[in-house]
């Protein structure tokens, strides 16, 4: 769809292999289109591949009919990936459950190396541990009770693997944030308290930790683009990557959505869900050119910009730091300037008035008609 002639000079000079990697829990979000977005832009802009992977190891939380909701914002919004379910590839497969016998085995690497070891604590030890440790003023993480078990020992019984963190994890590099080091923790560890996160849950299914970063570097994953949520998560993954001898990816995270007052995006405080803003008629060029300049600056002269002008002029450089705050009316003029220009080209009349008159038959029922023609011309002025 996009020639090698669009790719521009930024952070990511060489063709670069995104990946969008959604939980099927619940319908997409404004954070989850624009993650998706900034995904497929540098993939495209730098004459790589946008690749879909659906992280549903966690059964608990699955909703059903999430997936299928997945893929079909996906489409709407113009966003189709090279590779995942439904189209295929050679890094597959794509969904994470189906990827859990090359999970267990770098698992079982890790053991034998002396990176993790098996736990085999009742959720009852581990409770009442915590709770001791919070009345005392302490940290209330794990007290490695369960280091020293034979790596090969009881495998049979219930367990979960953790992870042996170091006194201090490695320092990585951020693409928008610079170098960023973690603190070390050798006050808590001289008191006998110990992060050593969960890689492989009791079901035998492994945690987000342990999938993303083996699957990440099984499918040749370059550019990791996230939100900031997950950068206290990325130290556990760059040692993990030092654990196996792997060389991780370049990370880049984006700041939050927030409203403005400065709190989390929520439903409390307007609609957040894609499949909202879809039923109210707003069209997806509308939309994703409403959330690209969300943490996000170019230098061109104007705000209105589709997917091939998004592809043309996004860059790595051109993210910023700290979360933003979301204004919808801009949300409303980036519409009325998408719909001019269908109806003006010829296109999508019919499409843009049937929206129209589902919503005004939702606010007035039957007696939508005399309300029609005043929010037709309104949609376009």
């Amino acid at each position: 769809m996009f020639s090698n002639s669009v790719i521009r000079a930024s952070s990511a000079i060489t063709p670069a292999r995104t990946r969008f990697a959604p939980s099927p829990t619940g319908y997409l979000h404004l954070g989850s289109l624009r993650t998706a977005l900034f995904n497929y832009l540098l993939a495209k802009g730098t004459g790589g591949q946008f690749l879909l992977r659906i992280e549903d190891t966690d059964k608990k939380r699955t909703v059903e009919g999430a997936e299928e909701g997945i893929f079909d914002t996906l489409r709407w919004a113009g966003l189709q990936w090279d590779e995942g379910p439904l189209v295929g590839g050679e890094f597959g497969p794509y969904r994470q459950s189906e990827r859990t016998e090359l999970h267990r085995k770098h698992v079982d690497i890790l053991l034998e190396e002396g990176h993790a070891y098996r736990c085999y604590c009742a959720p009852q030890r581990l409770e009442a541990l915590a709770l001791t440790r919070k009345h005392s003023g302490q940290s209330t993480d794990y007290d490695r009770h369960c280091l020293n078990s034979p790596p090969t020992a009881s495998a049979a019984e219930p367990h979960v693997v953790r992870l042996k963190a170091p006194v201090q994890y490695p320092a990585y590099h951020d693409l928008v944030y610079g170098t960023i080091t973690p603190g070390a923790q050798s006050h808590d560890h001289a008191i006998g308290a110990f992060e050593d996160p969960i890689l492989l849950k009791s079901d035998g299914m492994p945690t987000y930790h342990l999938a993303n970063v083996v699957d990440d570097h099984f499918m040749n994953i370059t550019h990791v683009l996230r939100a900031t949520e997950w950068m206290p998560s990325t130290p556990k993954h760059v040692h993990l990557y030092s654990c196996f001898g792997w060389k991780p990816p370049k990370f880049v995270h984006v700041g939050l959505l927030q409203d403005t007052q400065g709190k989390k995006l929520s439903k409390r405080t307007g609609d957040v869900f894609i499949s909202e803003f879809r039923e109210k008629g707003y069209l997806p060029e509308a939309l994703n050119n409403f959330v690209a300049l969300m943490g996000w600056s170019h230098a061109g002269e104007s705000d209105i910009l589709d997917i091939q002008k998004l592809v043309e002029q996004f860059s790595i450089d051109g993210l910023t730091t700290g979360n933003t705050k979301v204004e919808f009316g801009k949300l409303d003029y980036l519409q009325k300037q998408y719909a001019r220009n269908r109806v003006m080209g010829g296109s999508g009349d019919k499409e843009i008035l049937d929206a129209v008159e589902a919503q005004v038959r939702k606010r007035f029922g039957e007696k939508y008609l005399p309300y029609l023609q005043k929010l037709q011309i309104s949609l376009f002025v």
